[in-house]
């Protein structure tokens, strides 16, 4: 699922992209994928591209007065084209959800692998009108989001620190991924209670936040929307290595599944050298 990093590298794409173009035609191939109605997504048409902002993990196109925002979900993706086909495309043939050409005859596609389609499209007058989007908590590599923020943000929280990093409500952009990641460098366990953390783990866990993430959208930065999973594959130091020499220690990494996802994490560096038990078959140790 792309996060904050890929996001945040996607939004500096298009914005490069779009600059100084207008929205010649945009085209739904998935009927599915538009949440809203009014307006009509014919409206942007002939619109200019004023901006590209983001909002968590939702990408947001400022089109005249009008705002196409999107959430790629798990399996979505963004597909630039120099020069987008002539013939419109045919709805529910392949992944294309969402086809956007430009005036000089490029374009964008929205596209979503798999059988299960969780990408979302709205085009608002006001950003805030996505439910969504409104409930977001504070974005992590906002210069307001220090460590009194960060601390207020997690007080009262009785959740294991896992979930609370992946709330959007609480801390906006983050998912699996960057939260195994972070938990990593701050050599924490995933399913740590937040209220048992003090003040100097705080500490080292917002350090670890704004590190990791930082570093994410640094190494993201300029490259294609095209090379972006890969970038993100190859900066993982645990998620997505099962089995893997852990970077800093050289333990093999482990994992915890659950009914739709995993996390990864290293016995050694995060949990004194205990491995956590599979929730699907016992109690996860503390």
């Amino acid at each position: 699922m792309p996060e904050l990093p890929e996001v945040e590298a996607l939004r500096g794409f298009l914005a490069a992209h779009l600059a100084g173009r207008s929205v010649a035609r945009a085209l739904p191939a998935a009927v599915s994928v538009l949440k809203t109605y009014d307006p009509p997504l014919q409206a942007i048409e002939g619109a200019p591209v004023a901006a590209v902002d983001r909002h968590g993990k939702w990408l947001d196109v400022t089109a005249g007065e009008l705002h196409l925002v999107v959430h790629l979900a798990r399996a979505g993706w963004v597909r630039w084209q120099d020069h987008v086909p002539e013939a419109p495309p045919r709805p529910g043939r392949g992944p294309l959800a969402l086809r956007v050409v430009l005036d000089d005859g490029s374009g964008f596609d929205l596209t979503e692998a798999g059988t299960t389609k969780r990408m979302a499209v709205h085009l608002v007058r006001s950003p805030g009108e996505v439910p969504a989007i409104a409930a977001l908590g504070p974005d992590p590599l906002a210069d307001s989001f220090d460590l009194a923020a960060f601390t207020a943000l997690l007080a009262g929280e009785r959740r294991r620190i896992k979930g609370a990093l992946r709330d959007q409500t609480l801390i906006a952009g983050i998912g699996n991924a960057y939260s195994d990641e972070i938990l990593h460098a701050a050599r924490m366990s995933p399913f740590k209670p937040v209220q048992n953390l003090d003040e100097d783990e705080l500490r080292t866990l917002h350090a670890s936040l704004r590190a990791t993430l930082g570093e994410a959208v640094a190494r993201s930065r300029g490259t294609a929307a095209g090379r972006l999973k890969a970038e993100k594959r190859s900066g993982m130091r645990v998620h997505g290595r099962t089995g893997q020499p852990c970077p800093v220690c050289g333990d093999t990494v482990r994992e915890v599944s659950f009914s739709d996802s995993s996390l990864q994490y290293c016995p050694t560096c995060q949990t004194g050298g205990r491995p956590l038990a599979d929730r699907r078959l016992s109690r996860l140790l503390k």
